[in-house]
Protein backbone atom coordinates (compact mmCIF):
# COMPACT_ATOMS: atom_id res chain seq x y z
CA UNK A 1 0.00 0.00 0.00
CA UNK A 2 1.39 3.52 -0.91
CA UNK A 3 2.07 5.95 1.48
CA UNK A 4 2.27 10.00 1.61
CA UNK A 5 3.91 11.97 3.60
CA UNK A 6 0.95 13.64 4.88
CA UNK A 7 -0.27 9.86 5.85
CA UNK A 8 3.17 8.96 7.47
CA UNK A 9 2.96 12.62 9.51
CA UNK A 10 -0.53 11.87 10.52
CA UNK A 11 -0.25 8.50 11.78
CA UNK A 12 3.32 9.50 13.80
CA UNK A 13 1.98 11.95 15.68
CA UNK A 14 -1.73 12.63 15.67
CA UNK A 15 -3.72 9.25 15.53
CA UNK A 16 -2.92 5.29 15.04
CA UNK A 17 -3.24 3.55 11.59
CA UNK A 18 -6.19 2.47 12.17
CA UNK A 19 -8.13 5.89 12.86
CA UNK A 20 -5.95 7.49 9.62
CA UNK A 21 -7.92 4.47 7.57
CA UNK A 22 -11.72 5.19 9.12
CA UNK A 23 -11.65 9.11 8.45
CA UNK A 24 -9.64 9.29 5.64
CA UNK A 25 -9.81 5.85 3.54
CA UNK A 26 -13.56 4.85 4.83
CA UNK A 27 -14.65 8.56 5.35
CA UNK A 28 -15.95 7.58 8.94
CA UNK A 29 -16.04 10.46 11.35
CA UNK A 30 -15.24 7.69 13.81
CA UNK A 31 -16.20 9.37 17.51
CA UNK A 32 -13.37 7.58 19.85
CA UNK A 33 -10.82 8.16 16.55
CA UNK A 34 -11.57 12.30 16.61
CA UNK A 35 -11.88 12.11 20.09
CA UNK A 36 -8.51 10.88 20.02
CA UNK A 37 -7.63 12.97 17.55
CA UNK A 38 -8.45 16.13 19.08
CA UNK A 39 -6.64 15.05 23.03
CA UNK A 40 -3.64 14.70 21.05
CA UNK A 41 -3.94 18.05 19.11
CA UNK A 42 -4.84 19.78 22.21
CA UNK A 43 -1.91 18.12 24.09
CA UNK A 44 1.11 19.05 21.53
CA UNK A 45 -0.28 22.84 21.59
CA UNK A 46 0.14 22.65 25.14
CA UNK A 47 3.55 21.48 24.74
CA UNK A 48 4.28 24.08 22.16
CA UNK A 49 2.58 27.04 24.49
CA UNK A 50 4.97 26.10 26.83
CA UNK A 51 7.93 27.56 24.54
CA UNK A 52 6.60 30.36 22.62
CA UNK A 53 4.16 31.82 25.30
CA UNK A 54 6.69 33.58 26.88
CA UNK A 55 9.06 34.38 23.93
CA UNK A 56 6.45 37.18 22.48
CA UNK A 57 6.71 39.14 25.62
CA UNK A 58 10.09 39.14 25.33
CA UNK A 59 11.11 39.65 22.06
CA UNK A 60 8.41 42.93 22.39
CA UNK A 61 10.57 44.30 25.29
CA UNK A 62 13.62 44.52 23.77
CA UNK A 63 11.98 45.85 20.35
CA UNK A 64 10.88 48.78 22.06
CA UNK A 65 13.32 49.08 24.44
CA UNK A 66 10.19 49.62 27.60
CA UNK A 67 8.76 47.44 30.06
CA UNK A 68 6.45 49.69 30.65
CA UNK A 69 2.69 48.55 31.94
CA UNK A 70 3.94 45.55 32.71
CA UNK A 71 3.62 44.15 36.29
CA UNK A 72 6.70 42.94 38.10
CA UNK A 73 4.81 40.99 41.07
CA UNK A 74 2.80 39.28 38.14
CA UNK A 75 6.06 37.83 36.15
CA UNK A 76 7.79 36.97 39.49
CA UNK A 77 4.78 35.13 40.31
CA UNK A 78 5.01 33.07 36.61
CA UNK A 79 8.13 32.11 37.47
CA UNK A 80 7.44 30.92 40.37
CA UNK A 81 4.91 28.87 38.90
CA UNK A 82 6.92 27.55 35.69
CA UNK A 83 9.87 26.98 38.65
CA UNK A 84 7.36 24.26 40.15
CA UNK A 85 7.71 21.34 38.16
CA UNK A 86 11.53 22.13 37.51
CA UNK A 87 11.41 21.80 41.37
CA UNK A 88 9.27 18.68 41.43
CA UNK A 89 11.35 17.02 39.01
CA UNK A 90 14.51 17.47 40.07
CA UNK A 91 13.29 16.14 43.63
CA UNK A 92 11.86 13.23 41.93
CA UNK A 93 15.14 12.59 39.34
CA UNK A 94 13.53 12.87 36.36
CA UNK A 95 15.48 12.38 33.70
CA UNK A 96 16.09 15.59 31.95
CA UNK A 97 14.11 15.31 28.81
CA UNK A 98 11.01 15.04 30.70
CA UNK A 99 11.18 18.57 31.62
CA UNK A 100 13.87 20.51 29.66
CA UNK A 101 11.40 22.45 28.24
CA UNK A 102 10.70 23.81 31.56
CA UNK A 103 14.47 25.29 30.91
CA UNK A 104 13.24 27.34 28.16
CA UNK A 105 10.29 28.87 29.51
CA UNK A 106 12.31 29.65 33.13
CA UNK A 107 15.00 31.29 30.86
CA UNK A 108 12.64 33.31 29.23
CA UNK A 109 10.17 34.51 32.01
CA UNK A 110 13.59 35.25 33.81
CA UNK A 111 15.08 37.72 31.01
CA UNK A 112 11.82 39.36 31.23
CA UNK A 113 12.16 39.90 34.95
CA UNK A 114 15.27 41.14 34.62
CA UNK A 115 14.41 43.39 31.82
CA UNK A 116 11.61 44.99 33.44
CA UNK A 117 13.80 45.93 36.38
CA UNK A 118 16.68 46.72 34.18
CA UNK A 119 14.47 49.76 32.86
CA UNK A 120 13.41 50.47 35.65
CA UNK A 121 17.30 51.43 36.51
CA UNK A 122 17.62 48.43 39.13
CA UNK A 123 19.90 46.40 36.91
CA UNK A 124 21.75 45.23 40.02
CA UNK A 125 18.60 44.06 41.70
CA UNK A 126 17.30 41.94 38.93
CA UNK A 127 21.02 40.28 38.75
CA UNK A 128 20.78 39.71 42.74
CA UNK A 129 16.79 38.32 43.04
CA UNK A 130 17.54 36.03 40.16
CA UNK A 131 20.37 34.30 40.96
CA UNK A 132 18.95 34.45 45.04
CA UNK A 133 15.80 32.76 43.45
CA UNK A 134 18.00 30.13 41.03
CA UNK A 135 19.81 29.15 44.08
CA UNK A 136 16.37 28.81 46.20
CA UNK A 137 14.73 26.80 43.61
CA UNK A 138 18.09 24.57 43.34
CA UNK A 139 18.07 23.78 46.83
CA UNK A 140 14.54 23.13 47.62
CA UNK A 141 14.21 20.45 44.58
CA UNK A 142 17.73 18.94 45.68
CA UNK A 143 17.47 19.07 49.88
CA UNK A 144 13.52 19.71 50.07
CA UNK A 145 11.36 17.01 52.10
CA UNK A 146 8.89 15.39 49.48
CA UNK A 147 5.88 17.07 51.47
CA UNK A 148 6.91 20.65 50.49
CA UNK A 149 8.35 19.77 47.26
CA UNK A 150 4.56 18.44 46.72
CA UNK A 151 2.60 21.37 48.03
CA UNK A 152 5.17 23.78 46.07
CA UNK A 153 3.98 21.79 42.79
CA UNK A 154 0.68 21.49 43.56
CA UNK A 155 1.01 25.87 43.70
CA UNK A 156 1.51 25.95 40.67
CA UNK A 157 -1.69 26.71 39.27
CA UNK A 158 -2.97 29.18 41.73
CA UNK A 159 0.55 31.25 40.80
CA UNK A 160 -0.42 31.55 37.50
CA UNK A 161 -4.14 32.64 38.35
CA UNK A 162 -3.00 35.18 40.66
CA UNK A 163 -0.28 37.02 38.10
CA UNK A 164 -2.82 37.02 35.87
CA UNK A 165 -5.06 38.98 38.49
CA UNK A 166 -2.05 41.14 38.83
CA UNK A 167 -1.95 41.94 35.07
CA UNK A 168 -5.35 42.41 34.72
CA UNK A 169 -4.93 45.08 37.88
CA UNK A 170 -2.09 46.76 36.75
CA UNK A 171 -3.59 47.34 33.05
CA UNK A 172 -7.17 48.21 34.83
CA UNK A 173 -4.83 51.07 36.82
CA UNK A 174 -2.99 52.15 33.99
CA UNK A 175 -5.75 52.48 31.65
CA UNK A 176 -3.73 51.10 29.05
CA UNK A 177 -1.61 47.53 28.69
CA UNK A 178 1.77 49.48 27.92
CA UNK A 179 4.41 47.12 26.32
CA UNK A 180 1.86 43.49 27.23
CA UNK A 181 2.38 41.09 24.11
CA UNK A 182 -1.04 40.53 22.45
CA UNK A 183 0.51 37.20 21.11
CA UNK A 184 1.76 36.08 24.30
CA UNK A 185 -1.64 36.48 25.88
CA UNK A 186 -3.25 34.81 23.22
CA UNK A 187 -1.01 31.96 23.03
CA UNK A 188 -1.68 31.89 26.89
CA UNK A 189 -5.40 31.81 26.78
CA UNK A 190 -4.96 28.61 24.26
CA UNK A 191 -2.81 27.12 26.51
CA UNK A 192 -5.17 27.19 29.35
CA UNK A 193 -7.92 26.35 27.14
CA UNK A 194 -6.53 23.72 26.02
CA UNK A 195 -5.39 22.42 29.36
CA UNK A 196 -8.83 23.20 30.99
CA UNK A 197 -9.89 20.87 28.04
CA UNK A 198 -7.83 17.63 29.11
CA UNK A 199 -8.96 18.16 32.44
CA UNK A 200 -12.42 18.14 31.68
CA UNK A 201 -11.78 15.36 29.50
CA UNK A 202 -9.85 13.02 31.60
CA UNK A 203 -12.48 13.70 34.80
CA UNK A 204 -9.30 15.54 36.74
CA UNK A 205 -10.14 17.00 40.39
CA UNK A 206 -12.32 19.63 41.05
CA UNK A 207 -9.71 21.78 41.95
CA UNK A 208 -7.71 21.30 38.94
CA UNK A 209 -9.91 21.41 36.59
CA UNK A 210 -11.75 25.08 38.14
CA UNK A 211 -8.13 26.51 38.60
CA UNK A 212 -8.03 25.74 34.41
CA UNK A 213 -11.41 27.30 33.49
CA UNK A 214 -10.28 30.49 35.75
CA UNK A 215 -6.96 31.16 33.87
CA UNK A 216 -9.02 30.77 30.71
CA UNK A 217 -11.26 33.17 32.36
CA UNK A 218 -8.37 35.65 33.32
CA UNK A 219 -6.94 35.48 30.14
CA UNK A 220 -9.69 36.34 28.21
CA UNK A 221 -10.00 39.67 30.61
CA UNK A 222 -6.16 40.43 29.19
CA UNK A 223 -7.42 39.69 26.17
CA UNK A 224 -10.53 42.21 26.21
CA UNK A 225 -8.09 44.96 27.89
CA UNK A 226 -5.59 44.69 25.19
CA UNK A 227 -7.82 45.12 22.22
CA UNK A 228 -10.38 47.77 24.52
CA UNK A 229 -7.31 49.99 25.85
CA UNK A 230 -5.37 49.72 22.35
CA UNK A 231 -5.80 53.21 21.64
CA UNK A 232 -4.94 54.26 24.67
CA UNK A 233 -2.00 51.85 24.85
CA UNK A 234 -0.69 53.69 21.60
CA UNK A 235 -1.43 57.07 22.40
CA UNK A 236 0.86 56.69 25.90
CA UNK A 237 3.13 54.87 23.57
CA UNK A 238 3.75 58.01 20.91
CA UNK A 239 3.51 60.23 24.25
CA UNK A 240 6.51 58.90 26.07
CA UNK A 241 8.55 58.77 22.73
Amino acid sequence: MATSPLRDFLVTYLMPEKCYEEIFVHFNWHVPCLKFVLNKTVGIWIILDTFLAQLPQLLKILWSGSAEGLSLISVLLQLYAFSCPVVYAIANSFPLFAWAERLFTLAQTAAIIFLILHYRGDTLTGVLLLSGFSGLMFLLGSYAAAAVVSVIQSSSPAALIASKVFQTITNHQNGHTGQLSTLSVLLSWAGSLGAAFISLQETGGFLATLSHILSVGLSCVLLLQVFCYSSSTAANAKKTE
